[in-house]
């Protein structure tokens, strides 16, 4: 009897190792087993500078939205038109920034800041009513940069004879581009100089 309960509990032993080592050879990747997988990195874009930027056509098709997103290379902020095709934009660093119409002031915290100019309305040119629900002066709706390696700050400046201002606070002097959609102008600040993560 004490030999059988023996030779039992033996092969029950046996059994769950080799279901834990088939458990365990199933759940080590297949890169981690031939012990020359070297892990890839993506390198960030480069040749970008920040110099002013500018794109055409205006539209009467007003902005809708606007939001930013984090990236492993740079900050990004869009503007939304859905509708209007190709939007124009001009995007130059600034000692300032300046209201349209006004000429107020519009406080911008950071290192450096990159005025944003849509040539859409954020409001609906038939009603003049709002189409974008910011405030002059006050940072961007549902936008929140806590996080982010280079925005620091986005307010808005206005909307004024079919131009929209924005104003982009960033760490620094840094790299940008900009790249004109369908419906969509886009705007990317580089984390560094250098193209490093």
């Amino acid at each position: 009897m004490l030999r059988t309960r023996t030779i039992r509990s033996a092969t029950i032993c046996a059994t769950l190792a080799l279901v834990g080592a088939a458990l365990g050879t199933v759940a080590v990747p297949a890169a981690a087993t031939t012990g020359t997988a070297t892990p890839r990195s993506t390198a960030c874009p480069t040749g970008w500078g920040s110099l002013p930027e500018t794109g055409t056509p205006a539209t009467a098709t007003p902005v809708r939205d606007i939001r930013t997103g984090r990236h492993a290379c740079y900050d990004r902020m869009v503007v939304d038109v859905p509708g209007a095709g190709n939007v124009g934009y001009s995007v130059r660093y600034v000692d300032r920034l300046h209201q349209d119409g006004s000429g107020r002031p519009v406080a911008v915290a950071g290192g450096a800041v990159l005025e944003v100019r849509i040539t859409a309305p954020a409001y609906d040119p038939a009603t003049g009513r709002a189409t974008y629900p910011a405030q002059a002066g006050r940072a961007l709706p549902g936008v929140d940069l806590t996080g982010y390696r280079t925005f620091r700050d986005a307010r808005f400046a206005g909307s004024f004879e079919g131009d929209t201002q924005v104003g982009l606070g960033v760490r620094a002097r840094l790299p940008f581009r900009v790249l004109q959609l369908p419906d969509r102008v886009v705007i990317d600040v580089a984390h560094n100089w250098t193209g490093a993560r």
